[in-house]
């Protein structure tokens, strides 16, 4: 296939092209960024939480005497327990997917951040919530009875703690975090084992890498650590249990307020916090869906109308000799010059529009690689969409061809 007909051909109607070429670099640039979004999205939805979603539910109260906190997680305690289907009742003071309630920069070094290791979540549980979570330790040892500790402020200070796997890689990179300490302002702590996963209450409120920037804190029920309760049950019973929690609330402790908002399945508070982002992803697949729709219409409706023009010179070819196959390929050919001409100047707006998605949404880099994913997407769509008017073209028979005016 000669190319230097096909590129004079194409200088003869340079404004059509030029606009084509346009609508395809567009289209390259929303795919690519697109598709990145919706990765991103997924991903997040897909945060693994560490614990067993499945089995929990939380409990939140409020509207007591904090000086009354000891009294009244006592009664609440008892009376959870002896609901039907439970399997435990402990306190936490927050949980993957609902508020955040401990939050702070901690640092390598005592009331320094010149060496800041970042800003992690304090999950303070008291006896048997590290179990009722159902955290996998792959290092060190669990919380003895003495590492549970008032906190009397924010958190206990000289706390034995739990750090997760991705904490841990980026504070002591390639090093045994067993035994380290960091400190927030004047408080200490030492890390004494290490879970696999634990997200944050809120990981929309970091990037994705800090996602599990989680510090497990071993912690005796009181102060801080009252009001939130944390229950247990059989899969098929967990919903059962929390209707029944909620509705005994009232006969266990009724100087207390229940927090009905956020009461409720850990299952039920990770649907409603990624709610957003599932819409979000039906709304740029609908986007993509129509950019490449319009693009694709648009080489149809180009390619017919050269079609139409070129069918006395289509017919000249094919009766000088060539095939149905030469035409087909000459207008494959040529769809395949404008698109490639297109993904060109769409790779430089990508970046273009990544770079104002980055200033305004924190976005990272577009990874390179979704580069050649859009110019293979649309290569493949400008085949197909030429394929039919090109289809055409070759189907016309040279006399007919001829004798057209």
């Amino acid at each position: 296939m000669q190319i230097k007909p096909i590129l004079a051909a194409l200088r003869r109607h340079r404004l059509a092209t030029l606009l084509i070429a346009m609508e395809i670099a567009l289209a390259c640039a929303v795919l690519c960024n697109a598709c990145f979004l919706v990765a991103r999205r997924w991903a997040m939805i897909h945060t693994n939480s560490g614990v067993d979603e499945t089995s929990l539910a939380v409990l939140t109260i409020n509207g007591f005497d904090p000086n009354q906190a000891g009294d009244v997680n006592a009664r609440m305690v008892a009376g959870l327990q002896a609901i039907p289907g439970v399997q435990s009742a402990t306190l936490i003071n927050q949980v993957p997917f609902g508020p955040q309630a401990g939050a702070a920069g901690v640092s390598h070094d005592p009331n320094s951040f010149e060496n800041l290791i970042g800003v992690v979540d304090f999950v303070l549980g008291g006896p048997g919530t590290f179990e009722a979570l159902g955290l996998k330790l792959v290092a060190g040892r669990l919380p003895k009875p003495d590492d549970y500790q008032p906190a009397t402020s924010f958190v206990p200070n000289d706390a034995q703690v739990l750090v997760t796997r991705a904490l841990a890689a980026h504070a002591w990179p390639g090093e045994n975090p067993l035994g380290k300490d960091f400190w927030c302002d004047k408080f200490h702590f030492r890390v004494i084992g290490v879970v696999d996963h634990l997200a944050r209450a809120q990981p929309h409120d970091y990037n994705m890498s800090q996602a599990e920037w989680t510090v497990f804190t071993p912690t005796a029920p009181g102060g801080t650590l009252s009001g939130t309760y944390l229950l247990r049950a059989r899969p098929q019973d967990v919903q059962r249990v929390l209707q029944a929690a909620r509705a005994a609330v009232q006969k266990i402790a009724p100087d207390v307020v229940l927090d009905r908002e956020n009461s409720r399945t850990l299952s039920d508070l990770r649907a409603s916090y990624f709610k957003t982002d599932r819409i979000m992803i039906s709304l740029l697949l609908g986007v993509v869906a129509l950019m490449l729709g319009v693009t694709a219409l648009g080489i149809v409706g180009l390619t017919s109308f050269w079609v139409a023009q070129r069918r006395k010179q289509i017919g000249i070819r094919r009766a000088i000799g060539a095939t149905r196959g030469d035409i087909l390929r000459y207008f494959q050919t040529e769809n395949f010059l404008i698109v490639t001409f297109g993904i060109a100047l769409g790779m430089l707006l990508a970046f273009v529009l990544n770079a104002v998605l980055m200033k305004f949404y924190e976005l990272p880099h577009l990874p390179l690689y979704y580069l050649p994913i859009g110019a293979v997407a649309l290569w493949t769509l400008g085949q197909l969409a030429v394929l039919g008017p090109a289809l055409r073209a070759a189907a016309v028979p040279p006399v007919v061809a001829t004798r057209s005016v």
